[in-house]
């Protein structure tokens, strides 16, 4: 009915301007404005490697997040939200863009998003929305403290981020258009919620609605850094480690799981204050409010020590996504199981904000699921890493399906996981090459096949991709060198045997 209405709208507008020269532009725009104040705002948080097990409403006994888990009570909950590439940048290109890693040319981290996509915070921005961004960004590839430009945040307007850092004591960042670092001035995820309900404050009664996205880096390692009254919950010794933990790393696990669920319990709090703050301000109703993470975290499974991800492990794949939108009802507390990808969560968005969906976006508009969930619904989403880099330089590419029972992937080998993850919870059986299973084997390597013809995906080596986006690492970190780039006031830091260039999927003017 909105679409409709906005057509109607928006012909008597042309009628009236060819029938009648002298209508001002400010009469045009306040019409718009009307239409545009109906639709929702957007406030998405954005956490940084939170697996979808480490919360009270997934289950884990040991973890307490009771504002998340009152929050689920309220917004429909994806239980096997997957991150298309499991590692920040990636995943972050694919929310913006609504467009694959293989796409984008965004396979690794800290590369420039080109200028040229069209992203979440520009789409919006044409609708008529205010936007505004907090924390960490991890998509401008020119070195992790350097100053952001306008420019370069992709339709972000109000603007107080940083490319990447993990001091949450210490949290640098920038002002809007202050090329000055600055420093908050408290616990990270504390400070920047702070600010965004102050922003949401000054905004709450405008005409236009807001697209507000606050990334919070937490609980991404360093552990250490969680604040003392909230490690002193998780004594070591008391935490209960999943039997895929490995004997080799059942000590260090249980000790960076004390500042993981530390820092995930604080991350709570704070987004229990935001949570708070939308309601006191009446605009729950008018809010669509999304929780997720950009990744998970191993911690120790299937013999993968702490800190890492990019794998094709539920630890490493599997987000939390939490969604409440206004109309939601009796859907409140709903479940769905169908599998959601990253890109998947642009067009949805967009869909439930009665905003035309580009033609350039891939990911598949799952608005009709969210406002219908369904738990027996099913769907074959794609996950992949193109080229594996850093830590996991060693493991080989893959690309991966998974559906609301099975994981499924492949390497350049041939097929290298099948599991039932209904049966197998935490993935110790691989099913690979079971004569009883040939058949649902067969049917998930044809799945996968599909979902990489729709986005012309050929699967090819690592240096291919590497060679087709002119990227280059650094032969001892094997990774895009980030380092040695004039980052705020400081002096260039010549680390490394390459020296400090934006690498980007598109030449970098």
């Amino acid at each position: 009915m909105k679409i409709k209405l906005f057509s109607i709208t928006l012909l008597l507008t042309v009628v009236s301007l060819l029938s009648c020269k002298k209508e001002t532009k400010s009469e045009s725009v306040s019409e718009n404005s009307k239409e545009v104040s109906k639709k929702p705002n957007i406030v998405y948080i954005l956490t940084d490697q939170w697996r979808g097990s480490a919360l009270g409403y997934a289950g884990n006994v040991d973890v307490k997040t009771p504002n998340l888990d009152a929050f689920a009570k309220e917004a429909v909950n994806f239980t096997n939200t997957v991150s298309v590439t499991p590692v920040c940048t990636p995943h972050r290109a694919a929310l913006f863009t609504g467009r694959f890693p293989t796409t984008t040319g965004m396979i690794v981290n800290d590369v420039y998003l080109p200028s040229e996509e069209l992203c979440m915070a520009e789409i919006y921005k044409e609708a008529g929305y205010n936007t505004a961004y907090w924390g960490k960004w991890h998509l401008d590839g020119h070195g992790r403290s350097t100053y952001i430009p306008k420019e370069r945040r992709q339709g972000f307007d109000f603007w107080r981020a940083l490319e990447c850092s993990h001091n949450y004591t210490k949290m640098p960042y920038y002002d809007n258009d202050n090329e000055e670092l600055k420093h908050w001035d408290k616990y990270s995820p504390f400070a920047i919620v702070e600010d965004a309900n102050q922003y949401l404050a000054q905004h709450a009664k405008d005409e236009a609605p807001f697209l507000a996205v606050v990334s919070i880096a937490t609980p991404h390692y360093p552990h250490s850094s969680a604040p003392k009254k909230y490690k002193d919950m998780y004594p070591p010794e008391s935490l209960k480690l999943n039997p895929n933990v490995s004997k080799k790393y059942e000590e260090r696990s249980r000790k960076e799981l004390q500042g993981y669920y530390a820092h995930a319990t604080a991350t709570d709090e704070a987004i229990g204050r935001l949570l708070q703050q939308i309601k006191a301000l009446n605009l729950s109703e008018n809010t669509i409010i999304v929780f997720s993470a950009d990744h998970g975290e191993m911690m120790g499974a299937h013999n993968i020590k702490p800190f890492v991800k990019q794998l094709a492990w539920d630890e490493s794949i599997r987000v939390p996504f939490l969604i409440k939108y206004p109309g939601i009802n009796t859907q409140k507390g709903a479940v769905v199981n169908a599998p959601l990808t990253t890109p998947d969560i642009l067009p949805s968005l967009l869909s439930l904000s009665n905003i035309k969906i580009p033609e350039t976006i891939e990911g598949e508009n799952l608005a009709d699921l969210m406002k219908k969930p369904d738990p027996n619904a099913d769907r074959a989403a794609l996950v992949m890493n193109v080229a594996p880099f850093g830590a996991n330089f060693n493991d080989p590419p893959y690309r991966a399906i998974k559906t609301k029972q099975y994981t499924y992937a492949r390497t350049p080998e041939g097929p290298s996981m099948f599991f039932d993850n209904v049966k197998d919870p935490y993935q110790m059986n691989n099913l690979l090459g079971k004569p009883e299973l040939e058949a649902i084997q067969k049917d998930l390597d044809e799945k996968l096949n599909a979902r990489l013809a729709e986005i012309g995906d050929e699967f090819k080596s690592r240096d291919y991709y590497l060679k087709k986006y002119n990227y280059v690492f650094d032969k001892k970190k094997h990774a895009i060198p980030f380092w040695g780039f004039n980052e705020g006031k400081g002096k260039y830091k010549n680390i490394g045997d390459i020296k400090p260039v934006v690498q980007s999927p598109r030449p970098v003017n």
